[in-house]
């Protein structure tokens, strides 16, 4: 679409500044290439595939934000699952912890149905985005600083191009936090010092100083299979960090 090489460490800077609403952006996005561990990664587990999934054509690509781009509340999150965001192409789909998350935002009255299953079922959100801090699924879940920092730039550029833009953000784990924070103050964020860190039930206030907007930030734990089985965090405590998030955003009231 653009000329330059998607396996250049280069595309994504590139790209996403090229990119002038979200629809191009997301565009750019899945035809990323820059981290060859991950491309590697991701493909290879679309070809060996889980057993259950085995009639499954994989998505196998970087998996875009979901979402409308004018949602006042933003969704953070790690990475794409490998047999759940890289076989079904959206964002928490196909996996336990989508399971729990879209099943949360249905109740809360900000998704039309209470599960996610692929692209096509239909399902919608009201006033939120969910989008991630990495965009391909890296493996045992871990991305490497140089993977995360690469595509960091999609990120800023996605929050740069949400249209009014957040006023709140609920973030789903550790390293999403610490990926974010810094997207944050690069696009004009005004962060406390010391840069607060991550806790479940963290609420932190930004502010913009040219224009005095003010965004407020939440932190829990991500509700990945292991927190759920050991009750690090539990679906009531996931249900009540989304409702002050949905609430901070103006989604739903008190």
């Amino acid at each position: 679409m653009t000329g330059l090489d998607p396996g250049s460490p280069e595309y994504p800077a590139a790209c996403a500044g090229l990119s002038r609403t979200v629809t191009e952006l997301d565009a750019h996005l899945i035809d990323c290439r820059a981290c060859p561990r991950l491309v590697a990664w991701r493909e290879e587990v679309a070809t060996v595939k889980r057993p259950g999934f085995r009639d499954w054509e994989y998505w196998a690509r970087p998996v875009p934000g979901f979402g409308p781009a004018d949602a006042p509340v933003l969704l953070v999150g790690l990475a794409p699952a490998a047999n759940g965001g890289n076989r079904t192409g959206r964002m928490f789909t196909g996996d336990p912890s989508g399971d729990l998350l879209f099943a949360t935002l249905h109740e809360l009255g900000v998704a039309s149905q209470p599960t996610s299953i692929d692209r096509g079922d239909g399902l919608e959100l009201c006033g939120v985005r969910i989008t991630a801090a990495v965009h391909c699924a890296p493996p045992d879940n871990r991305p490497t600083t140089a993977e995360r920092d690469r595509c960091r730039t999609w990120l800023a550029r996605e929050l740069e191009l949400l249209d009014p833009g957040p006023v709140a953000v609920g973030v789903l784990g550790g390293f999403a936090w610490q990926a974010l924070l810094p997207v944050l103050a690069a696009t004009g964020w005004r962060l406390p010092a010391p840069r607060p860190t991550f806790g479940h039930g963290m609420e932190v206030i930004l502010t913009q100083p040219l224009s005095g907007r003010q965004l407020r930030v939440f932190g829990s734990y991500h509700p990945s299979r292991r927190n759920i089985s050991t009750r690090i965090v539990t679906p009531a405590m996931l249900r009540e960090v989304l409702r002050r998030v949905l609430v901070a955003g103006g989604v739903v009231s008190e």
